[in-house]
């Protein structure tokens, strides 16, 4: 893949394997969305170091650059002024049970990851903000009983879009806060 496309899950997935970082790939993406949305930065860490993942097998080569790459798109995206953010889950053709418990440890993910950034800011939260998280919260602690396949699609749906939203929501409230992610140049 060019490195001028975007990462896909797929491909993060094939990482995430071949690392045996023992997440799953959405969680990984929720951890590192949460981690910036927090203000967390890496530096010269690796996501892999500044997640705290356990892998038995060092980050080289390709897979270096891959996870390197999707730092570097996945603060793009989370600023975007566009709105064109999108969580990394599993295609549509995927079945829903798959996709719900995908979105569910995306949530996870990203809260654990927002508490790592370790934003002194949290108690300065707008209430919107909070509110944001605790309903993060909530979706990760869920279990999906489903019935209807129409309405379930359409309640993920649903629920997806507030994620999306409410990670560029954070991300935009917790990047203002900071006054070393200044676009002056001095």
């Amino acid at each position: 893949m060019a490195a001028n496309e975007p990462i896909g899950y797929e491909e993060l997935d094939d990482t995430v394997v071949q690392l045996q970082l023992g997440v799953p790939t959405s969680d990984l993406h929720g951890s590192l969305c949460g981690f910036l949305a927090g203000g967390g930065r890496m530096g010269r860490q690796s996501l892999v170091e500044a997640l705290h993942l356990d892998s038995d097998v060092q980050p080289a080569g390709r897979d270096k650059a891959l996870l390197e790459r999707l730092v570097t798109q996945t603060e793009a995206e989370l600023a975007d002024p566009e709105l064109g953010f999108e969580p990394l889950l599993p295609a549509d053709d995927r079945p829903l049970p798959e996709r719900a418990e995908a979105l569910v440890d995306w949530c996870r993910g990203f809260l654990g990851g927002f508490g790592l950034a370790g934003a002194e800011a949290h108690g300065k939260l707008s209430e919107e903000a909070q509110e944001i998280l605790r309903d993060l919260g909530t979706i990760a602690a869920s279990s999906f009983d489903f019935g209807d396949e129409g309405e379930d699609e359409d309640a993920l749906i649903e629920v997806h879009e507030f994620v999306r939203m409410g990670a560029m929501l954070l991300f935009a409230e917790c990047s203002r806060r900071d006054p070393s992610q200044s676009d002056t140049v001095h």
